[in-house]
């Protein structure tokens, strides 16, 4: 399964609770369809303390969102766009911004 997006790529929140927020690919998560944003999704996790975390207590973090509620950036306009794929005359595969018609 192709997913278009990638990790360090700027996205846009389409649908649920941060529709409209923006923010950058942490990571992606293949197998599940998701990926992790920079500020979108957090949840609170209670944690014991340990030698990582002396204090214990209540952790926000960001967790993972479904890639269909995501959209790529366009880095031309900053608007959510589809992303395309194109061959060059050298055989490299190029990623492109349907809207600006610009590679990324």
């Amino acid at each position: 399964m192709s997913l278009g997006l990638r990790k360090d790529d700027m996205v846009v929140v389409i649908s649920g609770e941060y529709k409209g927020k923006s923010g950058k690919i942490l990571k992606v998560i293949p197998e599940k369809a998701r990926a992790i944003v920079e500020g979108i999704n957090f949840v609170k996790r209670h944690t014991k303390p340990s030698m990582k975390n002396q204090q214990g207590g209540i952790m926000e973090k960001e967790a993972s969102i479904h890639i269909s509620n995501l959209m790529l950036k366009c880095p031309k306009s900053g608007e959510a766009t589809r992303v395309g794929v194109k061959v060059l005359e050298n055989g490299e595969r190029v990623r492109f911004s349907k809207k600006a018609k610009e590679s990324i």
